[in-house]
């Protein structure tokens, strides 16, 4: 099945918002608290967040695009690394961090999620990145199992705050064919 996926626009946060509420809670380990993730939601996965995600000229944002209906997003940001953990593991630079990758649930085991990371891929190489990288929870093995299936393999670990909790990340690296 091909998927369209495409560049998100302004008009996307709303419906970019109400996705990642469904998706991000999937990601989370199975002992995090609903307050946690709903202060997650609201600090950095809101309409409002996604408006400033899609004005950042660092931030692109690709969306799986169903007649009219968001069904998965990614988003990457071409910035400096800031996080010292990070930064002490990352082996190939310039390097794009892949901040969120989500299908919706009703389209995992279809091929949205392996078409949107080729795009997401590709999006990190027009940057000119050497390296595209990601934190996923440590307890995440599906998402590990899927990282890794594309391509990426664990070089560190970095602490991640959900709420009042501290999770665990591995990060994890793969490089990027330049364009």
């Amino acid at each position: 099945m091909t998927h369209l996926i495409r560049t998100a626009t302004a008009d996307d946060a709303g419906p970019l918002a109400a996705l990642a509420a469904v998706t991000f809670p999937l990601a989370c380990p199975p002992q995090s608290r609903p307050e946690d993730i709903a202060a997650h939601l609201a600090n950095t996965l809101s309409e409002t967040n996604f408006r400033e995600y899609l004005a950042d000229p660092q931030v692109t944002v690709l969306v799986i695009d169903q007649a009219g209906e968001l069904r998965g997003y990614s988003l990457l940001v071409d910035r400096v690394v800031q996080d010292p953990d990070v930064a002490g593991a990352l082996n190939l630079l310039p390097s794009v961090e892949l901040s969120k990758c989500y299908v919706h649930p009703d389209h995992h085991g279809l091929g949205a999620a392996a078409e949107l990371m080729q795009a997401s891929i590709a999006a990190a190489a027009v940057t000119g990145a050497a390296s595209l990288w990601l934190g996923v929870n440590n307890q995440n093995a599906r998402a590990i199992r899927f990282y890794q299936k594309s391509g990426f393999r664990k070089v560190g670990t970095k602490s991640f705050r959900l709420g009042t909790t501290v999770e665990h990340d591995y990060v994890m690296l793969r490089p990027v064919a330049r364009e």
